[in-house]
């Protein structure tokens, strides 16, 4: 339990890091493409990022920074979801919202409201009461059939909803803030239940379908937070990812997995649970228009704006 802790807790920090030096590089790319006389040609007809604008935002080398931190992230958050019940290791992990929050303030020039604050208090408060209501993680197997519909599922949520969010336009951050989360979560679900890897298998972990739903989870969540950092508010787009980050694990976990709590303090799981998701709604709710405070502070051109 204590490894699984300390990896989870390790796996926030590299996420929360590498969200805003993503959002840094996304941000200065905007600007270098509007200095040039390129902004139109970053958007598309709906006012959101073009492909060409995303793929120029991804090597920058604040982004690319930014994206060996969440495959560290990654690593340490694949060994906490086999350590821990995936409702604990993927909310601690969600928590690096809190080390978003804290360092767009630097690197972003972003003022938090108070609520914004005491949404992030009552999210730590809700990690405290998940870590204490926490029981062993259950197993590891589940049906082949479960395997497929989880490569499925995710596949349409991300292709499905990438799209969507391109139709949007400026209004999708906070959609695909949770399509990226979404993403990510069905990344620890296929994590936990991947076979070949106790005794290891090289091909029976290729032939497992769980495997090829971490890569679309994983590429294709990334990909929409991406274009979330571009146009909307860093602590909003991340609040909503830990949103479907948090929940969709969480409900496998205990629906089909095992994971339990403590006995007789499952109330104070469910208390946890639920603190935890709404704490993250109200800083996705408040901070809608940190964004554009910001710009204001920090005058700025925008791929979203024409």
């Amino acid at each position: 339990m204590f490894i699984g802790l300390v990896t989870a807790v390790a796996a926030s920090a590299c996420y929360g890091t590498g969200s805003v030096l993503q959002a840094v590089g996304s941000r200065r790319s905007a600007r270098e493409e509007a200095a040039a006389g390129d902004s139109s040609a970053g958007v598309t007809a709906h006012g959101g990022p073009s492909l060409a604008s995303t793929a120029k935002a991804a090597v920058t080398w604040e982004f690319i920074l930014g994206t060996v931190l969440d495959f560290i992230g990654f690593g340490l958050g694949a060994l906490a979801a086999r350590l821990l019940p995936l409702f604990l290791s993927q909310t601690i992990i969600s928590a690096n919202l809190v080390i978003t929050a804290v360092l767009s303030i630097k690197l972003l020039g972003i003022r938090l409201k108070q609520l914004e604050w005491a949404s992030i208090g009552v999210l730590c408060s809700a990690l405290v009461l998940l870590a204490v209501s926490a029981g062993p993680e259950g197993g590891h197997h589940a049906e082949m059939s479960f395997h497929w519909w989880l490569l499925l599922i995710t596949t349409v949520l991300l292709v499905g909803g990438g799209l969507l969010v391109r139709r949007m336009g400026a209004n999708g951050a906070i959609v695909a803030g949770l399509l990226s989360g979404l993403g990510f979560g069905a990344l620890g679900v296929g994590v936990r239940i991947l076979n070949g890897v106790q005794p290891f298998q090289l091909g029976e972990l290729l032939s497992d379908p769980a495997l090829y739903a971490i890569l679309v989870g994983g590429i294709g969540g990334m990909y929409v937070h991406t274009v979330a950092l571009q146009i909307g508010s860093v602590n909003g787009a991340t609040a909503a990812l830990v949103v479907g980050e948090t929940v969709l694990p969480g409900a496998v976990g205990v629906i089909w997995l095992g994971d339990s709590s403590k006995d007789g303090l499952a109330w104070l799981g469910v208390a946890g649970f639920v603190l935890a998701v709404v704490s993250a709604v109200g800083v996705a709710y408040f901070g809608q228009d940190t964004h554009g405070q910001a710009e204001s502070d920090h005058p700025q051109p925008e791929l979203s704006k024409r």
